[in-house]
């Protein structure tokens, strides 16, 4: 029988809002608490994981703080998920330097911390980096035996096209992660996600559901969408509806952005930027608007029930459309909280 000192906890460093932590809360893990720089997480993170949010960058954070949290309990579990922007395709002709600061510095906590076990979720382009080369062999030789894998989300019932670069690193043995518990014959489809909410105009707010509200287009952007079948992009519209940049041929590259989601195909990956037309294949699929704020929170699996916000004044597109494109979607974290739950079932723990 557990006892409270013997039962895993976990502390989250890089929360946000606490999708990762969310997970693993409805698979039973005790959350201790969350560390993020980004105030703004604060309601929304205590409010759905019954623990503490404390305010700080990870460079500045203080071992003695992280050891607080963790108190007597002696199954400890360290998980986070270092801003991914550095590792992206689109940022590594800057100083890459000044990127690997993060993950150095999440690696410097573990070495301090010595949690039992370790899980970080990242993009999978983290894996080229030496900084991650390194890490891994920082892991290893304080004696963690390390897996890693490249998650595509519909293979756990999660209706978006992302990819993601999840690792974990345990004292106890190798940690598996869990079968896949979809294949393209049943993934979860845009169908599946969306189709149940209200119609929204562009710019419209559902009166039962503030979340449920999308950006309003501009007359051009508006009739570009008009323009656009569903499953499509830009390539179908007239000339004069077209950027420049389409115009030239390397605008082949661009093919996704002003498109349109299909009812019946994968939902986009959710970024910082769903609620932007120019951005990615973030149209809805007839509606002649972008996704909203609750579509895309239900691309990233968040439940229904999950509090955002502490009042309908408080919503504003900036600030929700970075906590939801930030996060890791709920179902992901209870994949990885159920894979790390079997391994402590395993080796007895």
């Amino acid at each position: 029988m557990r006892t409270a000192a013997n039962t895993p906890a976990v502390v989250d460093v890089f929360c946000g809002v606490g999708g990762l932590s969310h997970g693993f809360r409805k698979e039973g893990f005790k959350i201790l608490g969350g560390i993020d720089v980004d105030p703004s997480c604060k309601y929304a993170f205590e409010t759905n994981n019954d623990a503490p949010f404390i305010e700080r960058s990870v460079e500045d954070l203080q071992t003695d703080e992280v050891s607080e949290l963790f108190g007597k309990h002696k199954l400890r579990i360290l998980i986070g998920c270092a801003p991914c922007q550095p590792f992206s395709p689109y940022n590594r002709k800057k100083n890459e330097t000044d990127n690997w600061k993060l993950l150095r510095n999440f690696s410097q906590l573990v070495s301090e911390i010595q949690p039992d076990i370790i899980s970080m979720e990242n993009v999978p382009q983290l894996v080229h980096h030496p900084v991650f080369a390194e890490f891994i062999r920082d892991l290893e030789s304080a004696d963690y035996e390390v897996t890693k894998y490249i998650v595509f989300c519909p293979d756990y019932g999660i209706p978006q096209r992302r990819r993601r670069l999840v690792l974990f690193a345990s004292k106890f043995g190798r940690v598996e992660l869990l079968p896949k518990t979809h294949t393209p014959e049943n993934y979860r489809l845009v169908r599946d996600a969306i189709s149940k909410l209200s119609p929204l105009k562009s710019g419209g707010v559902d009166p039962k559901d503030p979340l449920h509200r999308c950006r309003n287009l501009s007359p051009l952007n508006l009739e570009r969408i008009r323009n656009t079948p569903e499953g499509g992009a830009w390539q179908t519209w007239d000339d004069s509806l077209k950027l420049d940049c389409h115009k030239k041929r390397g605008g082949v590259s661009f093919r996704a952005v002003y498109g349109r989601m299909r009812w019946d195909g994968l939902g986009s990956t959710i970024t910082t930027e769903f609620c932007n037309l120019g951005t990615g294949r973030f149209g809805h699929p007839d509606q002649d608007r972008t996704i909203s704020i609750r579509e895309a929170a239900m691309f990233q699996t968040f439940p229904k029930y999950f509090r955002f916000v502490r009042r309908k004044s408080d919503i504003t597109f900036n600030q929700l459309t970075r906590h939801i494109g930030n996060a890791v979607p709920v179902k992901l974290g209870r994949v990885i909280a159920k894979s790390i739950k079997l391994h402590l079932e395993q080796s007895e723990r």
